[in-house]
């Protein structure tokens, strides 16, 4: 179902795939499962509000929001790890470690 052209960007499909990959992700503690996965929906959706405007304010501003929302996923899955709540993902790893440059050049494009 692609109906936009942002849809076929790299950050957008990464970021997708990250939002998926942490919905499945059998995180033991709920609250830090709320978490994870609301900051991976959050960076995927404010990608998607920010990619299709042409005013740098609005798209600046979403990619900020999409960057700090990796921040914060990013330390949700980390502190996960650290009180034995999930097991380490390589693929998630991966995919996290791409989405972050991508979207940092993002907002210094904006």
């Amino acid at each position: 179902m692609t109906r936009f052209h942002f849809q076929k960007l790299d950050a957008y499909v990464t970021a997708k795939q990250v939002a998926v990959m942490v919905h499945r992700l059998p995180i033991r503690d709920l609250e830090l499962r709320d978490q994870a996965t609301r900051a991976a929906k959050s960076c995927f959706l404010n990608l998607a509000e920010g990619l299709p405007s042409k005013q740098s304010g609005i798209r600046r501003r979403h990619f900020a929001s999409a960057l700090g929302s990796i921040g914060e996923l990013c330390a949700a899955l980390d502190l996960a790890m650290a009180i034995g709540a999930v097991e380490e993902s390589a693929d998630l790893d991966a995919a996290l470690s791409r989405l972050a440059p991508l979207v940092g050049g993002l907002l210094r494009a904006a």
